[in-house]
């Protein structure tokens, strides 16, 4: 089944905690992936950032938006118990426990009011409802940043292969490679010698060298191009090379690198464009926004 949303898991978490003890979160999640029939896959799967498991993540904003309601209490660091209004919900035997029913606690609706995200005109926060805040971020980070790596991939292809050369050197660079950007300069196009396009330096000592070819591509690389790029390097008796294309590579011509013995990578527009992303080459930062969270142990009392 899919990963339950943090809203489906508040009333399967709340009557776990009717049995008025202290528990701990990792002790709930342990039993709320199993209550769900959650398999191995679908525990460990990561939100975006991957720093935690979405599962986590989500049972964590259930206990919380719980404890707005003042229906769990926190004991120590790190665990809750249930409190008398849980208790009573509980008697009550709603069918469902979501963001709707809490708005009946004047403190749960004070918390959301302010911690509000107005998303449209009308207010409607739509799918967002079934979103941890974490999700909600990251979904939007996600997007703005496939955006911007489709933008960055568009002007690429709308410049010249000699910029391209240009922009592999400064990734490279970026990245460890080529040791000074000057020697990283001298050795792209230095070779033009059976598909490769330039050597550069592994690290900055130049124990190692990797040939490299960057190629401006309309329809995906084959193959027989890939093919040629490892027979040039055997001709060189080279192990080591990075293939750079500005569009994708067929099934064949993964399976064709990954089955050879000389270590070929293969990048395509999209992970080119997220390098660029990831290394600050042809952007810049826009805004900065540092998430906070509580430290518990300043509040720990010897």
């Amino acid at each position: 089944m899919p990963i339950p949303d943090y809203q489906s898991i508040m009333l399967p978490l709340l009557k776990f905690a009717g049995d008025g003890q202290e528990h701990s979160l990792r002790e709930t999640a342990e039993v709320l992936a199993d209550e769900f029939n959650l398999t191995d896959r679908e525990r460990s799967e990561l939100l975006p950032s991957g720093q935690q498991a979405i599962f986590d993540n989500r049972v964590g904003w259930a206990r919380t938006y719980l404890k707005k309601a003042r229906m769990l209490e926190t004991t120590r660091r790190g665990y809750y118990r249930i409190t008398e209004r849980g208790q009573e919900i509980l008697r009550r035997n709603p069918p469902k426990i979501d963001n709707i029913f809490l708005k009946q606690f004047p403190e749960f609706v004070e918390f959301q009011t302010a911690t509000r995200v107005r998303t449209d005109e009308t207010g409607n926060q739509g799918s967002h409802e079934a979103q941890t805040p974490e999700e909600v971020i990251e979904t939007a980070y996600q997007k703005m940043r496939q955006g911007l790596a489709a933008e960055l991939l568009q002007m690429i292809k709308e410049h010249s292969p000699t910029f391209l050369e240009r922009l592999v050197i400064d990734l490279l660079v970026r990245m460890g490679y080529g040791g000074t950007r000057k020697d990283a300069g001298e050795a792209m196009g230095r070779t033009r010698d059976g598909g490769i396009d330039g050597i550069i330096k592994e690290d900055r000592l130049g124990l190692d060298i990797v040939y490299v070819q960057a190629k401006r591509w309309d329809g995906p690389v084959g193959r027989p191009e890939i093919q040629r790029f490892a027979g040039a390097l055997q001709g060189q008796r080279a192990r080591k090379g990075i293939f750079i294309t500005t569009s994708t590579f067929s099934q064949d011509a993964l399976d064709y690198a990954a089955r050879i013995d000389s270590k070929i990578v293969l990048i395509d527009g999209n992970r080119l464009a997220q390098l660029m992303i990831d290394h600050n080459v042809g952007v810049t930062s826009m805004s900065l926004y540092e998430l906070k969270r509580i430290d518990s142990d300043y509040f720990t009392e010897e």
